[in-house]
């Protein structure tokens, strides 16, 4: 039996390209690729295993509508909210799941983040 293919990128369609990868470079320590054409926008992780694709939407499309919720994986849930307030995003309420916690929070265009202990579990 062969393994699935990886998922190596997720895209978003948002208002401004930009505004949503500063976000993401300030918030989850993301970087920009030199490749930034007007209406899209590719930052990468440090290992550029994964990426997003930040494209610009139409006036048509309903923004924080997906049903996509990007979570990214953190030891210390209540320490990277802390950091995460001192510069500018606020995440909701630490819920306790089966051994984990997670906590939510929307970025300038809506779409929902989430991070979580879930990759911790022992």
């Amino acid at each position: 039996m062969s393994l699935p293919p990886p998922i190596s990128r997720i895209m978003l369609y948002v208002r401004d390209p930009q505004k949503i990868a500063d976000f993401y470079i300030t918030h989850f320590g993301f970087s920009a690729r030199s490749e930034v054409h007007a209406d899209l926008i590719q930052i990468d992780t440090g290992d550029r295993k994964f990426s997003l694709l930040l494209h610009q939407a139409s006036k048509g499309h309903r923004l924080g509508q997906s049903c996509i919720k990007i979570v990214f994986d953190v030891d210390d849930i209540e320490t990277f909210k802390s950091n995460s307030l001192k510069k500018g995003l606020k995440f909701g309420k630490t819920f306790k799941g089966e051994g984990y916690e997670f906590a939510n929070a929307r970025d300038p265009a809506k779409n929902p983040i989430q991070i979580s202990r879930r990759a911790f579990l022992t």
